[in-house]
């Protein structure tokens, strides 16, 4: 960075040096040909104004004759001074370029930043900044339309339930006399759809959540081992809607440091995310141990292969795979978007992989003995309890 102003440096430098040069060339013929007779041109200047000779030969004594050298000094100095304001348009006309660079990021312009060659390193940055905030710019547009679409997609799924709800309970009570077989069946209907309807509704306050909230870590040593045994164990009953069973593989006492919260609410969000696209009557796998780069906790199923240029674009918030619209697995698009930024709070990497025999997502968090812990205090203030992970569950359901 130091050598990306190089020119510029040395233009001013230069500058500088002519300036230097020009005051001393003309204070040099001014000391020549004007004051080295500067008496006599003096009381002639003073006795054309009806001064007398004598009183004017005073005044040159008393101001010029006996203080040459403060003259000369005040003389240079006014030279150099008047020479270096008018060197001053062309580093004025640098600030100008610039103010016209950040101008044209003000405007959104659409014309390319160009200054002059010693300006360059400015142009370049100014550039970049200006694609970057076009980037951000193009991104938030695009959340916004994918939260609007959702909106809709969400508004459009409320109704059918709801309707379906009304209907059936409409049967039921215009019908008291209905055989029991059919108004349990009714009724169970009622309720599913009544379930659905209530699922819809939780999606509109996490959009609404995610909008409004800023996550703070509230970091502690916690368990992971027992942490991943105790949110897979709290899954049992989802899954066995698929008939699906969880195996935790760990190594004995990962010990981290991290919001015990929020970490069980990425591993929820992993695991909920495998149960919704997971085959029926498989099975689910976590995996957790140390490695070089951290403490790597791996969620695999088997399932419908996501396509490679989706792997990224999942952990984006309202974004839900084309499939997912239309089905009732289909969440607010926010689950995985969360948990990515959790774990980068937390100093980590989250990434999927996908191939045709199984989807995995791999969550790397710093070891606690690497003294990483310092960055996630950083982010959280001061800490306090919180869910620990310590409650033990079972391995295999």
């Amino acid at each position: 960075m130091k050598n990306n102003y190089r020119k510029l440096k040395l233009s001013i430098l230069l500058q500088t040096v002519f300036v230097t040069a020009l005051t001393l060339l003309v204070g040099g013929l001014i000391l020549e040909y004007f004051l080295e007779d500067s008496s006599n041109e003096f009381v002639k200047m003073l006795t054309s104004i009806h001064i007398s000779e004598e009183q004017a030969k005073s005044w040159y004594w008393r101001f010029l004759g006996n203080n040459k050298e403060a003259v000369l000094v005040i003389g240079f100095l006014c030279l150099f001074s008047l020479f270096f304001y008018v060197s001053l348009s062309k580093m004025v006309g640098y600030l100008r370029q610039v103010e016209s660079g950040i101008d044209n990021i003000v405007s959104e312009s659409e014309e390319s930043i160009h200054m002059i060659t010693e300006l360059r390193p400015i142009e370049t940055r100014l550039t970049e900044i200006k694609s970057t905030l076009k980037k951000q710019e193009l991104e938030a547009q695009e959340a916004e339309k994918k939260k609007n679409d959702l909106v809709l997609f969400l508004a459009h799924d409320l109704k059918t339930p709801l309707t379906s709800v009304v209907a059936y309970l409409s049967m039921l009570e215009g019908y008291p006399d209905m055989p029991k077989e059919e108004r349990e069946r009714y009724t169970h209907i009622a309720l599913e759809k009544s379930i659905r309807l209530g699922e819809l509704i939780n999606e509109f306050f996490e959009i609404t959540r995610f909008n409004l909230q800023d996550i703070v870590l509230e970091p502690v040593e916690l368990n992971l081992t027992m942490m991943l045994e105790q949110v897979a164990d709290e899954f049992y009953g989802v899954l066995q809607e698929k008939n699906l069973t969880c195996r935790v593989d760990a190594e004995e006492d990962l010990m981290i440091y991290g919001d015990a919260d929020k970490l069980a609410r990425v591993f929820d969000n992993i695991l909920r995310n495998a149960v919704s696209y997971c085959d029926w009557d498989s099975e689910i796998r976590i995996h957790a141990g140390k490695v070089e780069e951290g403490i790597v906790i791996t969620f695999s199923n088997y399932g419908e292969p996501i396509p490679p240029e989706k792997l990224n674009t999942i952990f984006e918030k309202f974004y839900r795979l084309d499939e997912a619209r239309h089905s009732r697995t289909g969440g607010a698009g926010l689950g995985l978007a969360i948990a990515k930024q959790i774990v980068e709070l937390h100093g980590g990497t989250i990434r999927a992989e996908s191939d045709n025999r199984e989807t995995r997502f791999v969550v790397v968090l710093p070891d606690r003995n690497e003294g990483k812990q310092d960055e996630i205090y950083s982010h959280s203030g001061s800490a306090s309890g919180g869910r620990t992970g310590r409650a033990k569950g079972r391995k295999q359901k």
